[in-house]
C-alpha cells in the first residue's frame, strides 16, 4: 500500500482519457453527420431549383443514356392497356 497515491493519478488518467475519447468521437460523429445532411440537402436543392445551380429543368430528368434519354411515350391506348 506504499503506492496508494498512485490509484489515484491512474483512475483520473483513465477517467480523462475516457472523457477524451467520447468528447472526441462525438464530435467526430456530429461533423459526418451535418457533412451527409449537407450533400443530401444539396442534391435535393439541384433537383428542385436546377436553374440556380447551372443546370435545367429536362437534363435533371432525362436518362444518362444518350440513346435512350428523353420522354417516355405511351405505346399503346390507355384502353388497350387495361384488356391485356
Amino acid at each position: 500500500m506504499s503506492k496508494i497515491s498512485g490509484i489515484f493519478t491512474s483512475w483520473g488518467e483513465a477517467s480523462g482519457r475516457l472523457g477524451e475519447t467520447y468528447v472526441d468521437g462525438t464530435w467526430w460523429m456530429v461533423g459526418d453527420y451535418l457533412e451527409n445532411v449537407g450533400k443530401g440537402t444539396k442534391r435535393l436543392l439541384v433537383n428542385a431549383y436546377p436553374f440556380l445551380y447551372g443546370g435545367t429543368a429536362s437534363s435533371v430528368f432525362k436518362g444518362s443514356s444518350p440513346k435512350s434519354g428523353g420522354i417516355a411515350r405511351p405505346s399503346k391506348d390507355v384502353e388497350q392497356r387495361f384488356n391485356d
